[in-house]
């Protein structure tokens, strides 16, 4: 995908409804949009986070008067499901207390409140506890391909689990052997259930891929939701998306 397309979706995805208007209109895979609102939620969520933290007596107030947190949420374009977790902090509430009442609804005895935890849950698709057990099972999805794949190679690997203890970091296969993969000389796999553009790019590069490559040598990221065409990876990392699938590969 061209980077100005990557960037006319992300700017398109403001609401959960964009998702399935835009589908609908480009004919788009929906996941793959889903993704996009995901990683753009999550991004406008931390640059806004300061502002609503320095407001949250102001919208306590505001709450207490009447007004409900979705429509703070709206007027604030900030996650429901976090503009809750803020005003219960500033209420006098923990964490737990509120993610408590988050996942179980029902043991809420003021009917008011149940409805605005049911509200708020219901409109936000990222952080709420579905949102976010679709998220983990979109990642676990991903490592299952990339198993599947490497298994009908008849490559041998160990996976996160296998290597834990052993190193700092550790990929999601690293693998028995070095491989060529599209002429690539790689040691280990990462998978990435995710849309790689610049910023998740440049993000995963610093945080995992980087100091994968001083481990271990050159390895492979794969984005199963695509990435920007204008991406080049170097330092010993290549990138590729679903197409992995369909290569041979074979050992050095």
């Amino acid at each position: 995908m061209k980077n100005e397309d990557f960037k006319y979706l992300y700017e398109r995805l403001k609401e959960p409804s964009d998702i399935d208007s835009l589908s609908k209109e480009l004919n788009l895979d929906r996941e793959l949009l889903t993704v996009i609102y995901t990683q753009r939620t999550q991004r406008e969520s931390m640059k806004k986070h300061y502002k609503v933290k320095r407001d949250a007596p102001r919208l306590l107030r505001s709450w207490r008067s009447g007004e409900t947190l979705l429509e703070i949420a709206r007027r604030y374009e900030f996650p429901p499901v976090l503009t809750g977790l803020v005003l219960f902090n500033e209420s006098g509430r923990s964490n737990k207390q509120y993610w408590a009442l988050v996942r179980n609804p029902e043991a809420i005895t003021d009917k008011e409140l149940r409805r605005q935890i049911e509200e708020i849950t219901a409109a936000d698709i990222v952080n709420s506890p579905e949102g976010d057990q679709k998220q983990k099972l979109r990642g676990k999805w991903g490592e299952k391909n990339l198993q599947d794949w490497l298994d009908s190679q008849g490559i041998t690997y160990r996976t996160e689990n296998d290597l834990r203890g052993n190193f700092t970091k550790t990929p999601d296969a690293l693998l028995d052997k070095p491989i060529v993969v599209n002429g690539w000389k790689i040691n280990w796999i990462e998978s990435k259930a995710s849309f790689g553009d610049f910023v998740e790019v440049n993000k995963n590069t610093r945080k995992q891929l980087s100091p994968y490559v001083k481990l271990f040598g050159q390895g492979l990221v794969v984005y199963w939701f695509g990435f920007v065409d204008e991406i080049t990876m170097e330092d010993g990392i290549f990138i590729t998306d679903s197409s992995l699938t369909g290569l041979n590969c074979r050992y050095v």
